[in-house]
């Protein structure tokens, strides 16, 4: 019993197993139909060689010939029909499955709480092959797909219903050709199924291949490709990385001469044999023409079951279904939050209210060491608090852990003196404005930039004018020139959209405001000006800034240096420059920049700082 379940489970991890499993639950009908034509396909090679016989046998015997030519009628007709319906039902399967895997996937992406899953290293593999299986470079379109398997499990299933039609001959003739034709299988598995095709070695190629291809035929990369000339240097990127991917399958499909002979020995040994039993029977009269006719056609229709393209094709099909049954499991843990209180968790405050880091600790997955370690910091109810610090010091850290992106490894944040894993998590976020420094540009009109979830004209006229973007374009504008009458901006005006996008979140009932690096493709007087703007904007909020510009980061209230994961000073700007600690030693390093010499040889420090 033990056994043949370990069997079964073995059988069901394989990946045709996974791919028609999961045809089957996600498009049942359809599926089912495909099926339904298949099976009536494979059934048509058997059915040729009995009507064959039959009709043979009736002219021989003189018997009637109308119902054998209705039967060979019957048959010829379907195997006309069948195949072209079956094509269209495949295309249409495909095209639905196609879209199934992408909703499974956007599911998975999206699903998670947090956004470790997507910041998994181990997983991108899974997740390119999943992304992009219908783009057609790791094989055919999945509606393309569809009618290379069904050619496939055709001629197999046509070749098995035309052998069992000789248990008739004799018990064991139909078991002698399918083992001679599908030992090509077994000694040929390796010259038609690409072997390598999702080992780790070939996905790393293929993402080599494509980051090279996107980077040479899309707008981003287009200046600094020209500027450094890099058109040949990602040409032969691409092309080193695409021949390496057709070396691994031409060794993987290479055909083995051992193998090729002995399938041949095989083969050969297997057809003389029912052949000389099948000549033997008739000429010692033990069978009729009719007998010869439909044993020699099922004997021949049983070739079919020799090794064809069904496993090539069911190799590329399945990657994406295989890959994905992997990703969804590991995205949903990878991406999940500790548990806080049930029912829902606590309602996410009114007000603009106190945040408390308390003694947290955090590392990011598979990094070695912290990048939080024992963090306190208090930002009082209303205030508006910026936090500097060098690269790597901790501070976007902080941003994603308020954002609830991860969750910390110890300690806690806490929200009006409730641990924020305790609030609700959707409200939280509806109270939460941020703008990262890595923002996302939606090829949509100016509206949705701002407002993704809609917001009257007003509020989103409020919005541009807080962040300095009224006069950009108007609010039904395409912000892609791949649209009609769209419009491509500078990374400054986009940091402005940015910007108001926070603003109108502000509008719609934000209490806390968070700003990563918001203003970094702004000149130092625009930022300025911008975040003055954005102070008085959101003057009922906490507002969180994190900022290496110091002419902004003096205009907030509060300010806290982050060095290693841990906060060394807190205080206002005067303060910490009284102070004579970290925070004015990096601010007099930043102001040395913009000293200038007068026509009487005396130092001036420019007033944004």
């Amino acid at each position: 019993m033990v056994c043949r379940v370990a069997s079964l489970g073995s059988v069901r991890e394989r990946p045709s197993w996974q791919f028609f499993a999961a045809m089957a639950k996600s498009v049942t009908g359809m599926a089912t139909l495909w099926w339904a034509i298949l099976l009536v396909r494979a059934l048509i090679p058997a059915a040729i060689a009995v009507t064959t016989g039959w009709l043979v046998g009736s002219v021989q015997q003189g018997a009637e010939l109308g119902p054998p030519l209705v039967g060979f009628a019957v048959v010829f007709l379907a195997s006309q029909v069948a195949p072209p319906v079956h094509q269209v039902v495949g295309t249409l399967l495909g095209h639905r499955f196609s879209g199934v895997l992408n909703e499974r996937l956007m599911t998975a992406t999206t699903g998670p709480d947090g956004i470790g899953h997507l910041e998994r290293g181990d997983l991108t593999n899974d997740l390119t092959t999943a992304r992009d299986f219908d783009l057609g470079w790791t094989g055919p379109p999945m509606y393309l797909n569809m009618d290379f398997i069904a050619a496939g499990l055709v001629t197999l299933l046509g070749g098995i219903a035309s052998a069992v039609v000789l248990f008739g001959l004799v018990w064991w003739a139909p078991l002698v050709l399918l083992a001679a034709w599908g030992s090509t299988h077994w000694l040929l598995r390796e010259s038609g199924v690409w072997r390598d095709r999702n080992t780790a070695e070939v996905k790393t190629a293929r993402r080599h291949t494509d980051y090279a291809y996107n980077l040479a035929t899309e707008p981003p990369a287009a200046k600094e490709v020209r500027l450094f000339g890099l058109g040949e240097w990602l040409l032969e990127r691409f092309t080193r990385h695409r021949l390496q991917l057709h070396d691994l399958q031409y060794r993987a499909t290479k055909i083995r001469e051992r193998s090729l002979v002995g399938a041949l020995v095989l083969v050969l040994a297997g057809n003389v044999l029912v052949f000389w039993v099948l000549a033997g029977r008739a000429f010692d009269g033990a069978i009729g023409l009719q007998a010869v006719v439909t044993y020699a056609g099922a004997a021949f229709g049983a070739s079919a079951t020799a090794f064809g393209g069904l496993s090539w094709a069911m190799d590329g099909a399945a990657a994406p279904v295989v890959a994905l049954n992997t990703l969804e499991p590991a995205m949903a843990a990878g991406g999940a939050l500790s548990p806080g209180r049930p029912a829902g968790g606590a309602v996410a405050p009114a007000s603009a209210p106190e945040i408390r880091f308390r003694d947290v600790t955090f590392g990011y997955p598979g990094v070695g060491h912290p990048v939080l370690e024992h963090f306190d910091l208090t930002i009082p109810a209303g205030t508006s608090m910026a936090i500097v610090g060098q690269n790597g010091a901790g501070k976007t850290t902080v941003a994603k852990l308020l954002c609830r992106l991860y969750d910390p490894d110890s300690g806690a944040i806490e929200i009006d003196g409730v641990d924020l894993r305790d609030l609700d998590l959707p409200r939280w976020r509806e109270r939460l404005a941020a703008v990262f420094q890595d923002f996302v540009r939606y090829e949509l009109p100016l509206r949705l930039n701002v407002a993704p979830l809609g917001a009257d004209d007003a509020l989103l006229a409020d919005a541009l004018r807080a962040a300095g973007a009224e006069r950009l374009a108007e609010p039904d504008t395409p912000m892609a020139k791949g649209y009609p009458g769209g419009i491509d901006v500078s990374g400054g005006q986009w940091q402005r959209i940015a910007l108001a996008r926070a603003v109108a979140k502000v509008g719609s009932g934000a209490k806390v405001v968070l700003l990563d690096e918001p203003t970094a493709m702004l000149d130092v007087r625009g930022e300025h000006e911008i975040f003055r703007r954005l102070l008085e904007a959101t003057v009922d909020t906490t507002t969180i800034l994190v900022s290496h510009r110091f002419s902004t980061v003096r205009l907030a209230q509060r300010i806290c240096v982050v060095e290693h994961g841990q906060v060394v000073e807190t205080g206002s700007h005067d303060e910490l420059i009284a102070l004579g600690g970290r925070y004015r030693h990096m601010y007099e390093l930043q102001a040395s920049r913009f000293v200038e010499v007068d026509e009487h040889g005396e130092e001036v420090v420019h007033e944004s700082l």
